[in-house]
């Protein structure tokens, strides 16, 4: 496990949040770096965050690096205490998937929880804690911060004179863009395939059973590349991070034993369990893909090409043959139109470092209102399956202007105008809170903004 990956996760754990690191053997009065309103700001937090932010690398020299950190922590207990004064909470409940994860994270970066529990020299329990609050924390920040910013706009004005101010040199380039559409079939006779994909797991899973090892079968068979170097081991997760059919198999196995044939959308699984903590699960798997045959392709790729030649002398509209053909669950309603799969940006215009080399290579050389010749692929869960793709559209590189990156832009102005409403807010906060600061903090440049009373 690469050392700099390690910190990278730590630091997501611990970085913005203090009072983090309090250990449950600190002696009942503790030194005390800052009391802000009701919050309190300790010595040991403040230090126990500085050491982590050295340890993922930053070369900061230490008094600046004491006095950015202070700083960032003192604005963020400002905004807990007007969270208490405005009655602002977050309950366990919203956190816990969060924390999950967070944790899960950590094991799988660290390598183990032994790891984990070496590097931060505490207990599980007491990493999970530390973790949670951060958590807790964060999203009451995150809600007085909305609650303070709900009602900024920007008006087109406000936005134009934004872009104008932006001296030419420094408008970011954009990237070509390109808006697809797309047909996809899935091999034919596929459950054939599927059938042979059965057969060789039961196979290896006769092995198994028979004595041979779990560990070396995967790093033989397993076409999950990566987790097949480690045997087939995938790490910790809790049950929502893993495919449904996936999960329920793992968690109802005991310790070393081997599930019976799983099927998932990524292909069929054997799966065998490491152990397990609470809600996580450490796994191992072989994974077996179904495997299409040259004559299987051959009839896809005539199939696709008879479709596109349609297309081309209007025998067929594109958008009425992709809902009638097409297999691409989330396009073929949409007349074939390629979208994100990622739920949080369904986003309609792609680089072409955004798709996969096959599509990466049909795309680059087309114009628009052209449709590619069909081609074999991999969809968004690594299976083999066929498309001829529609250049819909192309918007090239381009210097950020407000009529092709209105949003990008609309995103920036907010964000500059969040910034300074925030910094506002922050220094009528301390004008009106108690704010008291340890002495040997006080060379710090940034409290002479009205911190130091």
């Amino acid at each position: 496990m690469k050392k700099r990956n390690l910190k990278f996760c730590l630091t997501l754990i611990c970085m913005f949040v203090p009072g983090v690191f309090v250990a449950n053997s600190q002696v009942l009065v503790e030194s005390v770096a800052a009391v802000v309103g009701n919050e309190v700001i300790y010595l040991s937090d403040l230090e126990n965050t500085i050491a982590d932010v050295k340890r993922n690398g930053n070369k900061t020299p230490d008094d600046e690096l004491t006095c950015r950190v202070f700083q960032q922590m003192l604005v963020s207990k400002l905004f807990m205490d007007q969270a208490r004064i405005d009655s602002i909470t977050v309950t366990d409940d919203a956190v816990e998937s969060d924390l999950n994860m967070r944790m899960n994270d950590a094991i799988r970066t660290a390598g183990s929880e032994e790891a984990l529990v070496a590097y931060f020299k505490k207990s599980m329990l007491e990493i999970r804690r530390d973790i949670k609050k951060t958590l807790l924390e964060q999203n009451i920040v995150s809600e007085v911060q909305s609650k303070i910013s709900k009602n900024i706009t920007i008006t087109p004005a406000a936005l134009k004179k934004f872009y104008n101010s932006i001296p030419k040199d420094s408008i970011p380039v954009v990237p070509a863009k390109y808006a697809i559409s797309l047909i996809q079939l899935d091999p034919p006779d596929n459950e054939d395939n599927k059938a042979e994909a059965r057969q060789k797991l039961l196979d290896i899973r006769s092995q198994i059973l028979a004595g041979k090892s779990f560990n070396v079968l995967a790093i033989m068979y397993s076409e999950d590349t990566e987790s097949a170097k480690k045997g087939g081991e995938i790490g910790y997760m809790v049950k929502g991070e893993l495919e449904k059919p996936y999960a329920e198999a793992a968690f109802s196995l005991t310790k070393n034993t081997v599930s019976k044939i799983v099927e998932s959308k990524y292909g069929f699984h054997l799966i065998q369990l490491i152990d397990r903590k609470g809600d996580m699960v450490n796994t191992r798997h072989i994974l077996i893909r179904p495997k299409v045959k040259p004559d299987q392709a051959a009839q896809a790729i005539s199939k696709l090409d008879s479709i596109a030649n349609l297309i081309r002398t209007d025998s067929l509209k594109f958008e009425n043959a992709a809902l009638r053909f097409s297999t691409h669950k989330d396009s073929r309603i949409n007349g074939g139109k390629f979208v994100s799969s990622n739920p949080s940006s369904r986003i309609t215009w792609f680089t072409l470092e955004e798709l996969n080399p096959e599509m990466y290579m049909k795309i680059r050389d087309m114009k628009a209102g052209e449709i590619s010749t069909a081609f074999k692929t991999t969809d968004e869960n690594n299976n083999e399956v066929f498309r001829i793709v529609k250049l819909d559209n192309e918007l090239p590189a381009h210097a950020a202007n407000l009529k092709d990156d209105y949003q990008t832009i609309y995103d920036a102005a907010l964000n500059k105008e969040r910034v300074k409403v925030f910094d506002i807010w922050v220094k009528n906060k301390i004008a009106i809170t108690y704010v008291k600061i340890s002495d040997e903090f006080k060379e710090c440049e940034f409290l002479k903004t009205g911190w130091l009373k």
